[in-house]
């Protein structure tokens, strides 16, 4: 009996060890993170630093090496509102891109970078390469970075202009020269204009006073012959926040905005019945073993609980459809259990 019982708990402690849960984090909006030699270098929006974890396992965040990489100066154009960083190894050198601005007019965000040399980004020093921007010089935030054919884009969130009617928010598309110079004019691929990606009312009545319409946090997926962005839409305080996406064959031109079809529907989108809402702002990562393809996004634990600090991490598998697309399924409830990423060690 007594052997019985130990060979059950080893059971389950095995079982255990290889699953996780979501949320990865208690807070943590606009997740990102990349895979090098052997680790995931991980970040979220802290508002006032840039902070770096590194770890074997996005699962093991609360047990990472973590490190402020970078504080802003006290006043200045990128002194304020550090949002959505993400961390890049480019040539052999590793670049922080994020939003900032003076902290004197939200019309005043812009996407700015840093360069590190070091072979390991928690060590060196981070120098400010200075502002990304196409020529229009426009409202900009939610920078992204990819690779496709041996040429390096820049996809983002911003204005076309500034007006005082509304805020629009579309998303675009640059080729770079460098990781800090943008090389052509930017390109218009998605505007907010299907019903779900224009909500901007809480289900409290909570608005601002003009209307903020919102197609944000662009993320590149590449699978087979076909590449996807895959954005958020409408605003971030809503339980409506949610994902859309953006399709091209992988020989077509990135920068005519011809080569793009948007998904008239959400691809993935809140679960009162599992309660996560506002599913938005993601990013994407491949197992250890390079099998699996996994999606890392934030949400709310409750309903109208807008885009603070209960903004968590969470990860979940995606599959794929036979037209070769992604299916991201529902949010997993929190405290579900959930298989590790392949070759997790």
């Amino acid at each position: 009996m007594l052997f019985r019982m130990l060979s059950l708990l080893l059971l389950s402690s095995v079982s255990f060890a290889q699953t996780f849960t979501n949320p990865l984090l208690p807070s943590g909006p606009d997740p990102w993170s990349t895979y090098v030699d052997g680790y995931y270098y991980y970040m979220h929006t802290t508002g006032n630093s840039l902070k770096l974890w590194k770890t074997r396992s996005l699962t093991e965040l609360p047990k990472a090496e973590t490190k402020v990489i970078w504080t802003p100066p006290a006043g200045g154009p990128h002194s304020k509102d550090i949002w959505a960083p993400e961390i890049h190894r480019i040539d052999g050198k590793w670049y922080v891109y994020f939003t900032a601005g003076d902290g004197k007019s939200g019309d005043n965000r812009r996407l700015w970078v840093l360069e590190n040399a070091s072979a390991d980004p928690l060590q060196g020093s981070w120098e400010m390469k200075g502002q990304l921007t196409d020529a229009s010089n426009q409202w900009a935030i939610d920078g992204s970075v990819f690779e496709h054919r041996g040429k390096y884009y820049l996809i983002w969130s911003g204005w076309e202009k500034k007006v005082s009617t509304d805020e629009t928010q579309n998303i675009y598309i640059a080729r770079l020269k460098n990781p800090w110079t943008v090389e052509t004019e930017r390109t218009l691929l998605s505007r907010p204009e299907l019903p779900w990606e224009r909500n901007w009312s809480n289900t409290a009545g909570w608005k601002p006073k003009i209307p903020v319409l919102v197609n944000e946090g662009p993320q590149f997926l590449a699978h087979g012959k076909k590449l996807f962005i895959v954005y958020s839409a409408s605003a971030c305080w809503t339980n409506t926040y949610a994902l859309g996406m953006l399709s091209a064959k992988d020989d077509a031109d990135l920068l005519k905005a011809s080569s793009w079809t948007k998904s008239q529907e959400p691809v993935f989108q809140q679960s009162a019945e599992n309660q996560v809402f506002g599913t938005g702002h993601n990013s994407f990562f491949k197992s250890p073993d390079g099998k699996e393809d996994w999606i890392l996004y934030h949400a709310n634990s409750a309903s109208d609980q807008g885009c603070g600090g209960t903004r968590s991490p969470r990860a979940q598998k995606i599959t794929w459809n036979k037209d070769g697309t992604p299916s991201f399924g529902k949010p997993i409830p929190s405290g579900q259990a959930i298989p590790l990423p392949s070759g997790t060690r």
